[in-house]
């Protein structure tokens, strides 16, 4: 397939699951209640301790979590998402049709980023409700935004994997919540890594969303130390999950039976 025919393909893939997500308004009432819950909750129940340790107001520490938080959750609908189409025979049918095999997969990550999109912008409005306020300029607030959301569509590609190899929406649902919560409790999402236990400082500090997170209160409100550092730690991460499961996951769309 020639690169304006799969990226027209991809376009289309883009449109049809874009459409069926606002074709089901539940789907995007959920995807952001749950973040909107989770601010809600760690703001008001660990901010008082939190805020006594740092001196800074707690929605300002976690809103960079929570947003990366969110951009992970919504990676595992891809999986789901791809699982359903399985069970349904809707893989099938794009299986039968001269387009490429790239672009079904491309085109489902980048319909759940564009969700991702959405959900996030609440949550950003919310947070400001809260309290939050960056620091820095729009520039790189954007920036945040949009390596956020590049950061979501690296795991979505992960997650696509899992739905691919496991095939049951339900199962992808739970094994995706077991790769994803350690992720995202062991890391500067909701406290500083160094309160964490020696042993386990080792692995929050250099895992991936550790690093993003730090990039985003870097860009959002700046006095990260070293910040500029874990904005590349996070493009490297993004850049090897795509190179290593983007090939995976079409090797396993091509051997599906």
């Amino acid at each position: 397939m020639s690169l304006v025919h799969t990226t027209s393909d991809i376009f289309q893939i883009i449109q049809r699951n874009v459409r069926r997500n606002f074709r089901i308004p539940q789907l995007l009432v959920f995807s952001s209640i749950q973040p909107v819950i989770f601010l809600l909750l760690f703001n008001f129940v660990f901010g008082g301790a939190v805020t006594a340790l740092s001196g800074e107001k707690y929605i300002n520490f976690l809103l960079p979590g929570i947003l990366a938080q969110t951009a992970l959750f919504g990676a595992i609908q891809t999986g789901v998402g791809l699982a359903e189409d399985l069970g349904k025979g809707m893989i099938d049918r794009l299986r039968s049709l001269p387009m490429s095999r790239v672009a079904v997969l491309a085109g489902r990550t980048l319909a759940d980023a564009v969700r991702n999109f959405f959900v996030i912008i609440i949550m950003c409005t919310v947070g400001v409700a809260l309290g939050f306020r960056a620091t820095e300029g729009s520039l790189k607030v954007s920036a945040a935004i949009l390596l956020v959301l590049v950061f979501g569509l690296a795991f979505s590609w992960i997650s696509a994997c899992v739905g691919l190899l496991v095939k049951d929406s339900e199962t992808v649902q739970v094994v995706g919540f077991l790769w994803v919560f350690p992720l995202v409790f062991a890391s500067s999402v909701f406290v500083p890594v160094a309160t964490m236990p020696e042993w386990l400082q080792v692995f929050a500090r250099n895992q991936p969303v550790t690093q993003v997170v730090n990039a985003i209160r870097h860009l959002t409100r700046g006095g990260v130390p070293n910040g500029s550092e874990f904005v590349w730690h996070t493009i490297a991460w993004i850049a090897g999950i795509i190179i290593v499961f983007a090939p995976i996951a079409v090797w396993r769309y091509r051997k599906i039976k």
